[in-house]
């Protein structure tokens, strides 16, 4: 069954300078049908205002994920890193024990545009971790690449759970095709522009859920260049 969630139903915040949506239930937004997906808990689709960000705060037993899109990312937290994320790479921060840091914008005119990814962890209580991983552009263009997994295969960031991301940037009229694991739960994620998946047009901020398939989904590229991330999960009932 493929299932779309889409854009506009998605929680907001939005406050002097971040506008964020979530695909989930999520701080001060509740959705009882919308909790999570298998061990997927948050999908922030985050826009942050120049110099704007979020102070130091802590987390705690869960595996952070932080795509940048567009513009920069200032990281800094309690294990001593301290970095500035740009497009192209991939920042997982398994908080274990817990963790504080901050996340700030570092441009005075320019938006930071970013995915902030929740998955739970496998245990809990283990110390903190952080880590980076930077994927060339032609190794995401028109290809479905392995960018975080439970084992840390092919050059991916590694995380405490079984779970895996790709990520794919697809430009006008090509097409790539996604094997649907036996046994295994699918998210789609559409983070920029727009793509068609099995004769359906999913935009920016669409996701969809892919539950008792098999075969293979065919995506085909509508915009000048469009990223999306495919999660790889298990088979849980929620």
């Amino acid at each position: 069954m493929y299932k779309l969630r889409a854009r506009e139903d998605r929680g907001k915040t939005v406050t002097d300078w971040l506008k964020s949506a979530h695909s989930f239930s999520f701080a001060q937004y509740f959705d009882p049908f919308n909790m999570g997906f298998s061990d997927l808990r948050v999908i922030n689709d985050d826009l942050i205002a120049p110099s704007g960000g979020f102070d130091t705060h802590p987390h705690a037993n869960m595996e952070i994920i932080t795509i940048v899109l567009d513009g920069a990312l200032e990281h800094k937290d309690s294990t001593g890193e301290s970095e500035l994320l740009i497009p192209g790479q991939i920042q997982v921060m398994s908080a274990g024990t817990g963790i504080m840091h901050s996340e700030f914008n570092p441009s005075p005119v320019d938006n930071t545009h970013l995915l902030q990814i929740w998955i739970l962890p496998n245990k809990k209580n283990f110390p903190p971790s952080y880590q980076t991983k930077t994927f060339k552009k032609e190794q995401l263009l028109n290809n479905t690449k392995l960018i975080v997994s439970g084992n840390g295969k092919d050059g991916s960031a590694k995380i405490h759970q079984d779970a895996e991301i790709y990520q794919s940037i697809l430009e006008t009229d090509k097409t790539v095709y996604f094997e649907i694991p036996e046994n295994r739960k699918l998210w789609l994620q559409v983070a920029t522009g727009a793509i068609e998946v099995n004769s359906n047009i999913l935009e920016a901020g669409d996701g969809m859920s892919i539950v008792n398939e098999t075969g293979e989904i065919e995506i085909n590229g509508v915009d000048n260049e469009s990223i999306f991330v495919i999660f790889n999960l298990r088979n849980l009932t929620i």
